[in-house]
């Protein structure tokens, strides 16, 4: 422990002498360098810390359908540049979640008026192609005020399974021109092919098979946000115990539990326990109607994304455990060259940043594309 902290410490020290050095040749370039040193410093004191005032965070309400919308807003303390939507991955702490709150609280210093929605699903461990609705109605309430987003520069940002919901709101016509840029970090493309992987640790890359060992916490998120999409009510309640169990302990015995599923749980089961990735689409294709629906709108290769007006900044990481890089490159594959730039990070571990110092060089980029993207010179 003591030793990544001194890692740490000596990564932080670098970015800021790069900071130092960068401070003559570009504002931008070397904004970025404080910006990502605040990142890597978390709640530990940094240059743009000391330089830059904390943003004011408070909630806020929007309206959403026939009701309203919750979530937090971060202003910053000096001149608002842009609006950004953030939206926070499967975490039952959502939008309170410290990594979320401390990399809102840095993009605020930076200039961004940063909008977390506070979305139940998520905090449910679910993602549904329907909270694209909520997330449309979030974007409308905050670029229509000039204060917010000024010359109406605004984007998203989203974490790991957000960025289906994300991309769907952006392919929604009533914001689709207003949505600017898109920062995804460990998204994906293809659900199907992503399922196959936190279930056998199998992806492909071109025509080829490699195998990563995944992280099970992926396996039984997906288990627990999609039990109520199951019809009987024993396999609904076996589920939950099942996935309160093995999200507690991968490796916990569940023969006790299995053996009294039913038809739907049966198939859900067998392809949970599958680890052939060449029978993982016939097990696809059994799975219950209510959950195959639910994977074919949240899936992103079936949609059309030739008519995202918005440009993509996506970084992955190369050994991520839960959606393999992969997604993003077949992701930045699927809109216009021109449109999208991809930073694979070798020590990303899914969306906690913690690369040795060669990938911080490639997150620096991807954050000055950000800040380039906040000023409309993308």
């Amino acid at each position: 422990m003591k030793s990544m902290k001194v890692t740490a410490c000596f990564i932080v020290f670098l970015l800021l002498v790069l900071a130092v050095f960068l401070q003559g040749c570009s504002s931008r370039y070397y904004e970025a360098a404080l910006v990502l040193a605040d990142i890597a410093a978390g709640d530990q004191p940094s240059r743009l810390k000391r330089t830059v005032d904390p943003p004011a965070r408070y909630e806020v309400t929007y309206p959403f359908q026939e009701a309203w919308g919750r979530g937090d807003l971060y202003r910053p303390a000096r001149q608002t540049r842009a609006a950004l939507l953030l939206v926070p991955g499967v975490a039952e702490a959502g939008k309170d979640d410290p990594r979320l709150v401390a990399f809102a609280t840095t993009l605020a210093r930076a200039g961004f008026v940063v909008l977390v929605p506070d979305l139940p699903n998520l905090r449910r461990l679910q993602v549904s192609a329907a909270d694209a609705e909520e997330l449309t109605a979030a974007f409308t309430w905050l670029v229509t005020d000039e204060e917010r987003a000024p010359d109406g520069r605004a984007g998203m940002a989203a974490f790991s399974y957000a960025a289906g919901p994300v991309l769907l709101a952006a392919l929604d016509e009533q914001i689709r021109t207003d949505v600017q840029f898109i920062l995804s970090v460990g998204g994906y493309y293809d659900l199907p092919r992503v399922l196959t992987f936190f279930t056998t640790g199998y992806f492909r890359h071109g025509e080829q098979w490699h195998y990563l060992r995944p992280n099970d916490y992926g396996k039984w998120v997906f288990v627990a946000g999609n039990v109520h999409r199951l019809k009987n009510p024993e396999d609904r309640h076996i589920f939950r115990r099942l996935a309160e169990r093995k999200l507690a302990d991968p490796a916990a015995s569940a023969e006790d539990l299995t053996e009294a599923l039913g038809s739907e749980g049966r198939a859900l089961m067998a392809f949970l326990d599958n680890s052939d990735p060449q029978r993982a689409k016939e097990l696809l294709e059994e799975l219950p109607e209510a959950l195959s629906t639910e994977v074919a709108a949240l899936n992103l290769a079936n949609k059309d994304l030739t008519d995202l007006a918005a440009r993509l900044i996506l970084v992955h990481g190369l050994g991520d455990p839960l959606i393999p890089y992969v997604e993003s490159v077949d992701l930045a594959a699927a809109v216009p060259e021109e449109q999208v730039r991809l930073f694979l990070v070798r020590g990303l571990n899914h969306v906690d940043v913690e690369p040795g110092l060669p990938d911080r060089w490639r997150l620096w980029r991807a954050v000055s594309l950000l800040l380039a993207a906040r000023d409309g010179r993308f």
